[in-house]
C-alpha cells in the first residue's frame, strides 16, 4: 500500500509539473485592443506569464498598470526594445490591424512566434510580406478568432467534413455582429483605430466580415472562392463617419456558395452559423446550442467538450509540436486566404461589380 500511494504522488507530481510547463511566457504587443483584457484576467488566474509589454501609450499603461498591478519593468516602448531583454515563448499582438506586420518583423528574425488577433493583415501586400517572413525565419504565425474556441463550432466542422453528417456542403450563411463597438462601450482607445480604415482597413466588412470567411475556409478546407461579391451599407455616418458598419459578402466556391452578414447596426449581438448539406442542415446558434434537421424534425445535438476553448492552450501545443496548424482555422494559410476574401470583398464594394480570385 505504502509504494502504491509514493506512485500516486509521484505520478501526481509529474502531472503538475507538466501542467506547470505548459504555461506559456508571453511578449505583449500593444494594449489598445479591447481584446487585451481577456489576456489580463487570463495572467491574473496564472494561466499565462507575461514577461513584457510594448506598449507608447503612457494614458494606456497606467490603466492597465492600475487595474491589474503590474510592474514598472514589464513595459516597454516598442516590440523591438521589448526583444532586447526578453526571450518569450511567443509575441501576443493587441494592437491595430495595420500594425500586425510590424510585430512579425520584430519577432520573426528572433526566431519568435506571433499571435495576433483576428485579421491577420490590412491587406494582401502586408500579409505576404508576413509570409515571407515566416518562411524565412521558421516561426508560427498564427490568428485568434474567439469563434475559434466555440464547442458547438468545433463540432459542426466535424459533423461536416469528417462525419458527412449532412452531406455535400451546398450552402453556408454566417451572421456575425452586434449593436456597434461604440455602443456595447468599446474603450476610446479601441475605438480610435477600430473605425479608421487606415488602421482596420474597414468597418463591419473587417470587424465581422473576417469570422465568416475564416469558418467557411475552415469548411471548405483550405479552398479559396472563384469570386467575392460584396455590398456595404452607411446606416450611422454621424457615429461611424470613415467607415461601413454593415456589409453582405457572396463567396462562389465551384460546387458551393457562403453568405456572411456582418453588422454594427444588430439590435443584440448575434455570432451564428447555418451549414445547408445534400441530406440536412446544421445551425450552430451560438457557443453551446447546435441544432440539426434531416426532412422536417430539428434535433439537439448532444454537443461534446471542445478541443481547446481558448488561445493559449492551442498555441502551447503548436509551438510544442504537438498540433500541426498549417491547415486550421488560426493558421497561416486558411488566414492567407480570408485577407484574400476581405480585399476583394472591399473592392468589390467599392467598384459595385463581382471580384473573380
Amino acid at each position: 500500500m505504502r509504494k502504491i500511494f509514493c506512485l500516486l504522488l509521484a505520478i501526481s507530481a509529474l502531472t503538475i509539473q507538466s501542467i506547470a510547463q505548459q504555461v506559456l511566457k508571453v511578449g505583449v504587443a500593444g494594449l489598445n485592443h479591447d481584446h487585451v483584457y481577456g489576456l489580463m484576467e487570463q495572467y491574473r488566474k496564472g494561466k499565462v506569464v507575461i514577461l513584457g509589454i510594448a506598449e507608447a501609450d503612457t494614458q494606456l499603461i497606467r490603466k492597465y498598470k492600475t487595474r491589474y498591478a503590474l510592474p514598472d519593468s514589464l513595459f516597454y516602448p516598442n516590440v523591438s526594445a521589448m526583444l532586447e531583454h526578453i526571450h518569450p515563448d511567443a509575441v501576443l499582438a493587441y494592437n491595430a490591424i495595420v500594425d500586425h506586420l510590424s510585430v512579425v518583423e520584430a519577432a520573426a528574425p528572433k526566431g519568435i512566434s506571433v499571435m495576433v488577433e483576428k485579421p491577420l493583415a490590412m491587406n494582401m501586400t502586408q500579409a505576404s510580406k508576413m509570409e515571407e517572413l515566416v518562411k524565412k525565419y521558421h516561426i508560427q504565425l498564427l490568428t485568434n478568432y474567439e469563434t475559434t474556441w466555440y464547442p458547438t463550432n468545433q463540432q459542426l466542422a466535424r459533423m461536416t467534413r469528417d462525419q458527412q453528417a449532412i452531406g455535400t456542403v451546398r450552402k453556408m450563411v454566417v451572421h456575425d455582429g452586434h449593436q456597434g463597438p461604440k455602443e456595447i462601450g468599446c474603450s476610446p482607445d479601441f475605438l480610435k483605430w477600430l473605425t479608421d480604415p487606415e488602421k482596420n482597413g474597414g468597418g463591419a466588412i473587417v470587424d465581422f466580415g473576417c469570422y465568416g470567411a475564416n469558418l467557411m475556409t475552415g469548411i471548405m478546407n483550405g479552398q479559396a472562392p472563384i469570386a467575392v461579391t460584396a455590398i456595404t451599407r452607411h446606416y450611422k455616418p454621424d457615429v461611424y463617419p470613415k467607415v461601413d458598419d454593415d456589409a453582405t459578402i457572396l463567396l462562389e466556391y465551384p460546387g458551393a456558395t457562403g453568405i456572411i452578414e456582418a453588422s454594427w447596426n444588430w439590435p443584440f449581438s448575434i455570432k451564428d452559423w447555418e451549414v445547408f448539406g445534400s441530406t440536412g442542415y446544421l445551425h450552430a446558434l451560438n457557443d453551446k446550442t447546435l441544432q440539426e434537421r434531416l426532412k422536417n424534425s430539428y434535433t439537439d445535438i448532444d454537443v461534446q467538450p471542445a478541443a481547446y476553448t481558448d488561445n493559449l492552450a492551442y498555441l502551447a501545443d503548436v509551438l510544442s509540436g504537438k498540433i500541426n496548424a498549417e491547415h486550421d482555422l488560426s493558421g497561416l494559410s486558411y488566414n492567407l486566404i480570408v485577407v484574400k476574401i476581405l480585399d476583394a470583398a472591399r473592392r468589390s464594394a467599392k467598384e459595385g461589380r463581382r471580384i473573380t480570385l
